[in-house]
C-alpha cells in the first residue's frame, strides 16, 4: 500500500489499552484502507496522568504495559514491527515545547526551561482569541526555553535522542505537537536529523489556531505536511477556500472531521450518521490527506481525554462505516486528482443548499473535476451542473456503500441525497 497519500488512522493509546490488544486495532484500521496508524504521546506521564505531560523519556506509560513498572520503550519494537507488517506507517507525537513539570529534567537541567521572577518554573498558557480575559494555564506542565536557553545545544541534542530512539524502536513518522511553540532552527535540525536515519520518515506539523506569518515561517523547516482547519467549514464562508490557497504552496495538508482535541461529530450532530459520512467524503476531496480518530467509524460520542480515558470508554457502534470508509480511501488512494493538496475554487454555480467547488490537481488543470456538497442534513436537493463538468467525466458517490461511478444524467441535474458529497471526476 502506497504511503505517498497519508490516510491516517489515529489509535488513542489509552482507549486502545495495553500494548497486545493493539493489534486488533490496526488490523482494523488497515482493513479500512488506512496506511498510516498515528498513536499520541507513550512516554511516561507525570503528576497529572496526561498523555501530553511527560515525566521520563525512556519510560513507557504504564497504562499501556500494566504490571510492568518502568518498562523501557523497547517494549514498544514488535508492536510497532507488526503495524508496519501491515504495510502501514507508525507515526507517534513529538512533544518538544514542554515537559511535565515533575520530570527529573526540571531539576537536572534547570537552564532547559523558563523561570519565572519567583523562581517557579512557567507553565505553558494560552488566551482565548475570542475573549483576552480567559487565560489557560497548564499547571501540569514546565515550558521548556529551546529559543534563549543558555545550555541549548545539550538541550537541542536531548531532542535529538527522543527523535532517534523512536526511530529505533520502529517508528516511521512524527506528528510535531504545537508546532508553531519551537524554534524553526530546532525543527529543522531534528527533521534533518530523523531523515539521515530513515530517509523516508513523514514529519506533520500541528499547527492549528495560529497565525499565517507563523505557518509561512515553518514552512522552512522542512515538514512534509501541516494539518488544515476544513473541519470547521461551513461550506459558506470565504475563509476556508482562502486559507487552503494561501497555504498549499508550503506544503500539502491532512484534513480531519474530528480529532482528539474536538468534541466527537457524532456527539455535535445527535449522532446523524449522513453527517458522519459527509464530512469524511469531504475530507478525502479537500486535500492531501486526511485522518479519522478511532472510533469515528462507529459514531462513537464520548470525547476522549488525555488524563481520563481508558480501555472502558469504549463505546457500543451507533453505526459502523466500515465498508463506506473503504471505499473513500480507495478512492482517495487510487484517482489521481484526489492524490494530492489540489488547487480549490468556489464555483459559480447556484443551487439551494448546495455548495459546488472545483478541484484542480494543479495550476495546469492536469486533472479537473467537481465536489458538490448537500449542505441541507434532512433533504434531498438538485443541482444543474450546466456543462461545468470536465467531458467524459463519471459522477462518483463515495457517501454511497459499494456505489460504481456512473455516467453524468443527460440533462446535467444531479440529485445529492441529505447531506451528501458527490465528485465529478475522470473515470479511473
Amino acid at each position: 500500500m502506497s504511503h505517498t497519500t497519508p490516510i491516517i488512522y489515529n489509535l488513542f493509546p489509552t482507549l486502545a489499552g495495553p500494548l497486545p490488544l493493539w493489534q486488533a486495532h490496526a488490523e482494523r484500521a488497515h482493513e479500512m484502507g488506512f496506511n498510516w496508524l498515528y498513536v499520541n504521546p507513550l512516554h511516561a506521564p507525570g503528576f497529572s496522568g496526561s498523555l501530553y505531560a511527560i515525566k521520563d523519556y525512556e519510560r513507557l506509560n504504564p497504562a499501556l504495559a500494566p504490571g510492568e513498572a518502568g518498562a523501557s520503550l523497547d517494549r514498544l519494537a514488535p508492536v510497532f514491527r507488526a503495524i508496519r507488517d501491515l504495510d502501514m506507517g507508525v507515526m507517534v507525537d513529538l512533544v518538544v515545547n514542554h515537559t511535565a513539570k515533575d520530570s527529573p529534567l526540571v531539576a537536572e537541567h534547570p537552564a532547559w526551561f523558563r523561570w519565572d521572577a519567583k523562581g517557579q518554573v512557567v507553565s505553558p498558557s494560552a488566551i482565548d482569541p475570542t475573549d483576552t480575559e480567559k487565560v489557560t494555564v497548564w499547571g501540569d506542565l514546565a515550558e521548556v526555553d529551546n529559543e534563549d536557553s543558555l545550555d541549548r545545544d545539550p538541550l537541542w541534542r536531548h531532542w535529538e535522542g527522543v527523535v532517534l530512539r523512536l526511530l529505533d524502536v520502529g517508528c516511521t513518522g512524527f506528528r510535531c505537537d504545537a508546532a508553531y511553540k519551537v524554534p524553526v532552527p530546532l525543527w529543522r535540525r531534528l527533521i534533518n536529523t530523523a531523515r539521515a536515519r530513515r530517509p523516508e520518515v513523514v514529519v506533520v506539523a500541528e499547527t492549528l489556531g495560529c497565525r499565517l506569518e507563523e505557518i509561512e515561517a515553518l514552512g522552512e523547516a522542512g515538514f512534509g505536511y501541516f494539518y488544515n482547519s476544513s473541519k470547521w467549514w461551513d461550506f459558506v464562508e470565504p475563509w476556508c477556500l482562502e486559507q487552503h490557497e494561501q497555504v498549499r504552496g508550503l506544503a500539502p495538508s491532512i484534513a480531519f472531521p474530528e480529532s482528539h482535541d474536538t468534541a466527537r461529530l457524532a456527539a455535535e450532530t445527535g449522532g446523524s450518521e449522513a453527517v458522519q459520512r459527509q464530512r469524511y467524503a469531504f475530507a478525502i476531496a479537500f486535500s492531501a490527506g486526511v485522518q479519522i480518530t478511532m472510533g469515528y467509524e462507529f459514531g462513537f460520542r464520548r470525547q476522549l481525554h488525555v488524563v481520563e480515558t481508558r480501555p472502558e470508554d469504549w463505546e457500543a457502534p451507533l453505526f459502523d462505516l466500515r465498508a463506506f470508509i473503504r471505499g473513500a480511501n480507495d478512492l482517495k488512494r487510487r484517482h489521481p486528482l484526489l492524490a494530492g493538496e489540489g488547487v480549490l475554487r468556489l464555483h459559480s454555480i447556484q443551487a439551494p443548499d448546495v455548495t459546488v467547488i472545483e478541484r484542480r490537481s494543479d495550476e495546469r488543470g492536469t486533472h479537473r473535476g467537481l465536489i458538490l456538497v448537500n449542505r441541507n442534513v434532512s433533504a434531498a436537493r438538485e443541482v444543474a451542473l450546466d456543462g461545468a463538468a470536465p467531458r467524459g467525466a463519471r459522477l462518483f458517490r463515495p457517501c454511497v456503500d459499494g456505489a460504481a461511478p456512473t455516467a453524468l444524467p443527460t440533462a446535467g441535474r444531479v440529485r445529492l441525497g441529505p447531506a451528501e458529497v458527490a465528485l465529478i471526476m475522470e473515470a479511473l
